[in-house]
């Protein structure tokens, strides 16, 4: 339902991953309506975030909730039915959403996009939906946009991404207005202050990413010219930031942990340290920050710490470091055992949208503004049908099979089996949810064991 005066407005953020959950709970608060409640739902699957991640990300919402897609659509297709007139009197907590943020991977997004358009055509009424990306967008490009077309706003975290977004869109002739020019809504902190000879060490990170590079061979040779790097200055404190503990997974598969590889290699030196915890706290001491395209060196740009972008491994699409071309942030291992720490080029900066300074206090203006006025149609009835560059007809070989991966039939309606049945009322309905729910977590856990530790293993055997 929408907006209205006469409650708090609702937003709801569904994200599959620890760094999507991020993106998605930050971009709800630089969207949000003052005094807006949030409610978190994590998509099911390999990359469901932990309870260690989610304390590490440290955003937590009113309320959260794990879900399988088809079950999310049937909770916000519940809460329009609780609220639908002659229903009774409208309660805070089952208060249709006036905002959804979809913070997905592209496929994800298309068949929620196409889940909430059934919605609105069943009720006449929907939320507004903004989507987006995480971080560099670098690869996949055509394919990720146009699964997210037909959201309401689709953000772009800088100048360059807008235009590239507008490009591709106008060239398969879909309307591109809701690409909407924003930033990356995690960057901030303090800026960067020199590490002093009687305040603490010299610090350089490195930013360690799930599956870039992905073979055993790329990885091991960072480490060990990680390793080379602390002894040849052992002044200096060496991190190893990593995302994950094994076992866990973020938005990308990790096969070969730096933790593993670590391990082979005995005794580490005493300067270096494998290190979790969260991105911001671990930048606040950080006087070096290298990787190889991380987003944590858009983070450390904006802070304006010396960012190394590795080269030694070619500049390369697949790595995603070609989209630092031109930063000034391209370097190579040998160079930093000389002492190098780069400078970045502020025009770069300016263009890719880390640039440090009071530009970033500005950059949701135009976002929060587009959201405000969408809110307005909701609240007037007024906003237009979900209508995504995909549908049956356009993609017919290709979206139904997509939809399926998510229990949605070709009309955006769940597959029969898509939804758990509702359970009992009182004691006994309470007793056999708990029961249920020990039965779907045990299954849950068998699931992400086999996809995080057997699959990678057979894929390994596979290749021998």
């Amino acid at each position: 339902m929408p907006a209205s005066n006469h409650r708090t407005p609702r937003i709801a953020v569904l994200a599959d991953s620890d760094t999507r959950w991020k993106w998605g709970a930050l971009t709800a608060g630089r969207l949000a309506p003052e005094g807006a409640a949030t409610d978190g739902y994590l998509l099911r699957g390999r990359a469901t975030p932990t309870e260690r991640q989610l304390a590490e990300v440290g955003l937590r919402p009113d309320a959260l909730a794990e879900v399988s897609l088809a079950g999310f659509l049937a909770e916000l297709r519940r809460r329009h039915t609780a609220t639908a007139p002659g229903a009774g009197p409208e309660q805070a907590a089952d208060a249709p959403y006036d905002l959804v943020v979809l913070a997905l991977v592209g496929g994800a997004v298309q068949a929620a996009l196409h889940g909430l358009a059934r919605l609105g055509h069943d009720h006449g009424v929907r939320p507004v939906v903004v989507t987006g990306y995480v971080g560099v967008v670098y690869e996949k490009l055509a394919d990720g946009l146009l699964l997210r077309h037909g959201a309401d706003l689709v953000l772009a975290n800088s100048a360059v991404d807008a235009a590239r977004f507008r490009a591709v869109y106008a060239g398969v002739g879909a309307g591109a207005d809701a690409v909407t020019e924003a930033a990356l809504p995690f960057l901030g902190g303090a800026p960067h202050r020199p590490a002093g000879p009687a305040d603490r060490p010299y610090t350089v990170v490195f930013a360690a990413q799930p599956s870039v590079p992905a073979g055993r061979a790329d990885r091991a040779y960072l480490l060990d010219r990680l390793i080379g790097h602390a002894r040849a200055h052992p002044e200096r404190e060496v991190l190893l930031k990593l995302r994950s503990k094994p076992g866990e997974h973020t938005t990308h598969l990790e096969e070969i942990p730096y933790q593993r590889l670590a391990r082979d290699r005995g005794p580490l030196p005493e300067n270096l340290r494998l290190v979790h915890g969260n991105m911001g706290e671990v930048l606040d001491r950080t006087d070096l920050l290298v990787t190889i395209s991380s987003t944590a060196a858009l983070e450390s740009l904006h802070r304006s710490i010396p960012t190394a972008v590795l080269t030694d491994l070619g500049v390369r699409e697949a790595l995603g470091n070609h989209h630092f071309t031109g930063s000034g942030c391209l370097t190579s291992f040998d160079r930093l055992d000389e002492g190098h720490a780069p400078a970045a080029d502020p025009a770069w900066q300016d263009r890719n949208g880390v640039a440090p300074g009071t530009a970033y206090a500005t950059a949701f203006d135009t976002a929060r503004a587009r959201t405000a006025a969408l809110l307005a149609r909701a609240e007037a009835r007024e906003l237009p049908p979900i209508t995504p560059y995909y549908t049956p007809r356009t993609a017919p070989g290709y979206l139904p099979g997509l939809l399926a991966r998510h229990h949605l039939a070709p009309d955006g309606t769940p597959l029969p089996g898509a939804l758990d049945p509702a359970p009992a009322q009182g004691l006994r309905g309470r007793a056999r949810t708990a029961v249920n729910d020990a039965v779907r977590g045990a299954a849950r856990a068998a699931y992400r064991h086999g996809v995080q530790n057997v699959a990678p293993l057979v894929r390994r055997l596979g290749r021998l």
